[in-house]
């Protein structure tokens, strides 16, 4: 049985919030709903001992839950980072900002299930002859992506318009990878969709964009570092001057709380990283 300063956590309720957390197996997602009720309940213990109570709840929020973020709020009053610190970060992370590479294609997509083997044998045969057709004339691919692409590209001549790294399957974002602007692939591109004819029109690396563009980005992200290191001190506080039994919250002696121990929703966070952290 687990007891928070003589308050009992019931073991009902720990077995229904495990069965909410996303855990690798059943005792693991016991332990986790068990720290969470525990910290919530080391919050509420503080929130009414400081008379924090009758907070008008915020739209999805319960009552007790209310209580808890508005003793955080009164707790936690954080100096927003200065602008030389928005600067380090910007200067350290530059990579991290970089947006992705894009490029511009045409292709001429012959369609085949990749789990029947005499339909891709046909899809592979039709499309080697098309690139042999492309590759004498480049200029011809929109005339025959119109004709035979399985593409809903072939509209418009083959032409997939800008591609984002990221936004393609692997192995045709590889072979764009290798292709210099104006390029033929020079062998047929096999996909989960079929056999491809590609051509590469345009490449764009990407860029980092400037600081102004960025910094309120750059802001939010550090104020979101500096509350979760603020409530994890203040519930490290908390539990050590209350009498937890039944339950290790520290995992290891002078271990900090961890992050899964915080409650779900808003509880224990503020609404703005709680959306930081579901990105």
């Amino acid at each position: 049985m687990i007891r928070v300063d003589g308050v009992t956590i019931p073991e009902d309720l720990i077995s229904l919030e495990a069965q909410l957390q996303d855990a690798p197996d059943p005792a693991a997602a016991w332990e986790v709903a068990a720290r969470g009720l525990v910290v919530r309940q080391l919050l509420l213990a503080e929130a009414e001992r400081q008379g924090v109570t009758g907070i008008a709840p915020e739209e999805g929020e319960a009552p007790e839950e209310a209580a808890i973020r508005c003793l955080l709020e009164t707790e936690l009053k954080l100096p927003e980072p200065s602008e030389a610190e928005l600067r380090r970060w910007y200067d350290k992370n530059r990579e991290r900002l970089r947006a992705p590479d894009l490029w511009r294609a045409q292709h001429i997509l012959i369609a085949a299930n990749p789990r029947d083997e005499i339909a891709c044998d046909a899809a592979w045969t039709t499309a080697e002859r098309l690139l042999s057709q492309v590759e004498a004339d480049p200029d011809c691919l929109p005339n025959l992506a119109r004709q035979w692409s399985d593409c809903p590209s072939k509209s418009a001549g083959g032409d997939l318009g800008l591609i984002e790294r990221g936004s393609t399957v692997p192995e045709f974002e590889a072979v764009l990878t290798e292709l210099e602007p104006g390029q033929v692939c020079p062998s047929v591109v096999r996909s989960r969709y079929g056999m491809h004819v590609v051509r590469l029109l345009a490449r764009e690396p990407g860029r980092v964009p400037p600081f102004l563009a960025v910094r309120e980005r750059i802001a939010a992200f550090l104020r979101e570092v500096s509350w979760r290191r603020a409530v994890q001190g203040y519930i490290t506080m908390l539990a050590g001057r209350a009498r937890i039994e039944g339950f290790d919250l520290f995992g290891g002696e002078g271990a900090p709380p961890r992050v899964e121990a915080w409650p779900a929703g808003n509880a224990c966070v503020s609404s703005e990283c709680s959306s930081a952290a579901r990105r």
